[in-house]
C-alpha cells in the first residue's frame, strides 16, 4: 500500500522529492511548494461550493494545461459572481452591469462580500482539511486573498516564500472553462508514495491569453504592475501559450477578446487604458524606460531561484517573442475589427 506523502515524516519527505530533484531538475523547494499547491487544488475542488470555483491563471496553465514549463506558485481562483451576488446579475453567460452605476454598486458589493466569503468558507474548509490530517501549516485569510504557511523542507534565493497563496475573485463566471486533472511534479519520480491530485474546474488557455495580455497592456501604459512586483512571468507564460497554438486561438476568436474587454472596463478600468481598443489592433506588450528595466530585473531573480527549467530563454528572447506576437496580434485583431 502506498503511503500519502504530508503524512511521511520530514526527514523522509525531503528524501523522497530529492529523488524527483534529480529526475526533474527542480529545486527542492520548488517541489515542496507545489505538493502544497496541489494538495489546495484537491481540498477546495472536493467541497460543496466547487461547482462555482475556476482555477485559472500561470498555474493553471502550468498544473491543468501543461503549456507552460515554469513553476508557478500561486493560485487563483474565480468564485462565480452568479453565485456571490445572484440579487444583483441576471441571467446570462457573462453578467456585466449595464450601467456605471450598477458598476460602481456591483464592485462595492463584491469587495464587501468576497472577503466574508473567503472567511467564513474557503478558509475553514481548508483549515478542517489541515486539521483532519495533522498537518504542519496553517491557513490566514486576509481580505480577498488567503494564505496557507507551510513547514518548509528547503529554502531557495527568497524569491519564492514557503506559502501557498490564494487569490479570489469574484467579477466574472470564469468560463469558458473544463475539468482538467492535476498532480504534483514529483507523482512520477517516486514509488510506492501516494501524492496529493485534483480535479478542478480550469479556465481555458484562450481566455487566460486575453487576461495576462491585457494586464501586460496596462503595465507597459502605466509603468508598474498591480499585482506586485514579481510579474516577468507574465511575458513568459505569453510566448508559451503562442507555441501551444492558444494564443492563435485567442487572436482570431473576437468574441473572446470583446469579452474580456467588456469586463476589464467594467470592473478593472484603468486611466488611459482603452481595453477595446487593444484587442482591436492596439495591444501594448513591450513596455520602455523604467519599466523595462523593472521587468528584466525580476525576469533575472525568477531565473535565480529556478522557476525556469533550464536552460532559461534570455530576455532578450522573451522581448523578441512577444514584439512579434503584438505585432501578429494587432495585425489580425485590426484586420476584423
Amino acid at each position: 500500500m502506498s503511503e500519502r506523502f504530508l503524512q511521511l515524516p520530514a526527514a523522509d519527505r525531503r528524501e523522497a522529492l530529492g529523488v524527483a530533484v534529480a529526475l526533474t531538475g527542480r529545486p527542492l523547494h520548488l517541489l515542496d511548494k507545489d505538493v502544497w499547491l496541489v494538495w489546495t487544488l484537491e481540498v477546495l475542488f472536493q467541497t460543496d461550493f466547487a461547482s462555482h470555483l475556476v482555477f485559472k491563471g500561470g498555474s493553471s496553465l502550468s498544473k491543468a494545461h501543461r503549456i507552460i514549463d515554469r513553476f508557478s506558485e500561486d493560485v487563483d481562483l474565480t468564485y462565480d459572481i452568479r453565485a456571490l451576488a445572484p440579487d444583483l446579475v441576471e441571467a446570462g453567460e457573462e453578467p456585466l452591469p449595464p450601467t456605471r452605476s450598477q458598476e460602481k454598486r456591483w464592485t462595492k458589493e463584491i469587495r464587501s462580500r468576497l472577503p466574508a466569503w473567503v472567511s467564513d468558507r474557503a478558509a475553514p474548509a481548508i483549515r478542517a482539511a489541515l486539521a483532519a490530517q495533522s498537518l504542519p501549516a496553517r491557513i490566514s485569510p486576509q481580505g480577498d486573498v488567503a494564505f496557507i504557511e507551510y513547514e518548509p523542507l528547503a529554502t531557495g534565493t527568497g524569491y519564492t516564500r514557503p506559502a501557498i497563496m490564494l487569490e479570489f475573485g469574484a467579477r466574472s463566471t470564469g468560463e469558458p472553462c473544463e475539468r482538467r486533472p492535476v498532480r504534483c511534479d514529483a507523482a512520477d519520480c517516486v514509488a510506492g508514495v501516494e501524492f496529493p491530485a485534483a480535479n478542478p474546474r480550469v479556465m481555458r488557455p484562450e481566455r487566460t491569453f486575453w487576461e495576462k495580455a491585457t494586464a501586460i497592456h496596462v503595465y507597459c501604459a502605466q509603468g508598474e504592475f498591480r499585482g506586485g512586483n514579481r510579474f516577468a512571468r507574465h511575458w513568459h507564460d505569453l510566448t508559451r501559450l503562442v507555441r501551444s497554438g492558444a494564443a492563435s486561438n485567442a487572436i482570431g476568436d473576437r468574441e473572446l477578446a470583446m469579452t474580456v474587454a467588456r469586463h476589464k472596463s467594467a470592473f478593472f478600468a484603468e486611466k488611459n487604458v482603452d481595453y477595446a481598443a487593444a484587442v482591436s489592433g492596439a495591444l501594448r506588450l513591450i513596455p520602455d524606460g523604467a519599466a523595462f528595466e523593472a521587468l528584466a530585473a525580476d525576469y533575472a531573480r525568477m531565473v535565480e531561484d529556478g522557476l525556469l527549467s533550464a536552460p532559461a530563454e534570455s530576455f532578450e528572447e522573451i522581448m523578441d517573442s512577444c514584439l512579434s506576437l503584438q505585432d501578429r496580434a494587432n495585425r489580425r485583431r485590426a484586420a476584423h475589427a
